[in-house]
């Protein structure tokens, strides 16, 4: 992600298994942003200015997130990997495995943004809206902000959801993280 020519940067988040499909913590109806995501990923690919990241859940066995959250997504299984649905991508992208909720503590991917001299916004998507979702943005923000780095971080409102479960309504949740995130400086996007 050495490349000058980035001024915009599209990161998806935790788009894997064990989040949408089986495990632990997977909640297929995380499916129904998937056609949105592969969207804004094939706007990307047309565009000469715009990168791609994927940030991928991938935990060691022994990880101290798991006091808090159920065991998911090990490194090397088939939980911490991108869903079918958009592994066409990762050829375009660079990848960043992380072992904990929030994108920026992912080995090398701070050092790879700092890179970016031209860099103008990040444009973010993925799952969990109020954990890694929110978590990414809002550090990424501030990080920009510490850095006197005029770069907006901006996140797509319909690229972006959690799981469903009794006493977690999805939309109320995600709908409370973009209050969060918009009253920490992130702006929201809507597509339609």
């Amino acid at each position: 992600m050495n490349n000058n020519n980035i001024k915009k940067l599209v990161i998806n988040i935790d788009m894997i298994n064990g989040f949408l499909k089986k495990g632990a913590l997977a909640s297929p109806s995380i499916m129904r942003i998937v056609p949105i995501q592969k969207e804004i990923l094939d706007e990307a690919l047309e565009s000469s200015d715009t990168g791609i990241v994927f940030v991928r859940d991938s935990h060691s066995k022994n990880a101290t997130e798991f006091k808090n959250y159920p065991v998911h997504c090990i490194k090397n299984s088939k939980e911490s990997e991108l869903i079918d649905e958009l592994k066409k991508y990762e050829k375009y992208a660079n990848t960043y495995l992380k072992n904990s909720t929030n994108l920026i503590y992912a080995p090398n991917i701070m050092n790879d943004l700092k890179s970016l001299k031209n860099l103008e916004e990040v444009r973010l998507m993925g799952c969990l809206s109020e954990v890694c979702v929110k978590n990414g943005a809002i550090a990424l923000k501030t990080y920009f902000d510490e850095i006197n780095k005029d770069a907006d971080v901006l996140v797509y409102a319909d690229a972006i959801d959690t799981f469903d479960a009794p006493n977690h309504e999805s939309n109320k949740v995600t709908l409370n993280a973009l209050k969060e995130m918009e009253n920490s400086g992130v702006k929201v996007l809507k597509r339609k």
